[in-house]
């Protein structure tokens, strides 16, 4: 995984001499290919990068790795690059020189996706590079944008609890505990009997990519003292994931971040209540990455360090972009780990022709 992730990084000068940033898509022989689902879109975006930066910052934490901070770094720079100066995030890059799209739907300024990531992000790193202005700057055009939000999806309002609940684990408040709780609410009523959807408009099974709101309310419930967040969170859980974990997730089509959001979810709510058969879910799911998925094939190829893009049918998929490997390094995190502390720098670093 890290090893893939390296070979899509490219450098990115308009952001810095350091400045990072990774490729969205890959082909089956490692070569870059442009985003262009929604007419053109780019090479690289802010929510690959910033999910990118909050992997390497949990890196460099366990591993104390000199190169893992230099992911961070290099990936902050871009992260700070894109945002505008009134506090919003455009997402794509057009070409590796740097030019923002302002003009595709999926790069537009402020977009909840991207806008919700990038600050998770830089809340994220703020707990690696303390006493960092620019991060500190960085939150305070951001942040009012999504605290004055209204009628935002529940899949994004998810990811503004995480935000709000690193700020608070720093001691930065802005009145967030407050936030917590009102957007908690917002979440939890947005279900179908005790299912969690991610949006109003969404009926009968939710999808499961970027789903992770039962693990996110738990969490919630926590800080808040509220119980019933918790247990609206379990029983959404067992709807949702159980029984598509159990089959190894035998979908028409699934994507690692299906099953990287089930592993989040599962973990969350299993440290939270200390139910033993949450964490056994969880370990089921991570085994999807192996062979216990519909093709019965490996999705993670460990011998050259690679996920695919996931599962159509009962076929592994032959490319490889970003969001495959980096969501599925963080759901692997505990081989993450190991498999950092022994990487050289050059096999963890884009190369220099990159």
């Amino acid at each position: 995984m890290l090893r893939q992730i390296a070979r899509l990084a490219r450098p990115v000068p308009f952001a810095g001499p350091a400045a990072l940033a990774i490729a969205v898509y890959s082909d089956a022989l490692n070569q870059p290919l442009r985003a262009e689902q929604a007419g053109y879109e780019g090479v690289a975006c802010v929510d690959d990068a910033a999910r990118a930066l909050e992997l390497y910052c949990d890196l460099w934490k366990a591993t104390g790795a000199p190169w893992a901070r230099r992911w961070c770094e290099g990936l902050l720079d871009f992260v700070l690059a894109m945002q505008a100066a009134d506090g919003r995030w455009h997402n794509f890059i057009i070409d590796w020189d740097g030019a923002p799209n302002h003009e595709a739907r999926t790069s537009v300024a402020g977009g909840a996706f991207w806008q919700a990531r990038a600050l998770l992000a830089v809340a994220r790193a703020g707990q690696v590079f303390t006493d960092n202005a620019r991060i500190e700057d960085s939150l305070s055009r951001g942040l009012p944008h999504v605290i004055e939000a209204s009628d935002v999806p529940s899949d994004v309002r998810a990811l503004h609890i995480r935000t709000a609940l690193t700020l608070l684990e720093s001691g930065d408040d802005r009145g967030l505990v407050d936030a917590v709780a009102v957007w908690s609410d917002e979440v939890a009523a947005c279900r179908e009997g005790d299912r969690l959807m991610n949006s109003r408009d969404e009926h009968g099974v939710p999808h499961l990519w970027g789903h992770i709101q039962e693990g996110v309310l738990a969490d919630a419930g926590v800080r808040l003292g509220r119980h019933d967040l918790v247990t609206i969170a379990c029983r959404s859980a067992d709807l949702v994931f159980r029984t598509v974990v159990m089959s190894g997730f035998d979908l028409e089509r699934t994507q690692p971040y299906d099953v990287a959001s089930a592993v989040y979810v599962l973990t969350r709510v299993a440290e939270v209540t200390g139910t033993p058969a949450y964490a056994a879910l969880a370990g089921m799911a991570r085994s999807w990455f192996d062979r216990r998925n519909a093709a019965g094939q490996p999705v993670y190829d460990r011998r050259i360090g690679r996920i695919s893009d996931g599962v159509d049918g009962r076929r592994v998929s032959d490319n490889s972009g970003a969001e495959a490997n980096i969501v599925g390094a963080q759901a692997l995190f505990e081989d993450t780990a190991k498999l950092a502390k022994r990487l050289a720098a050059r096999e963890a670093l884009p190369t220099p022709a990159a």
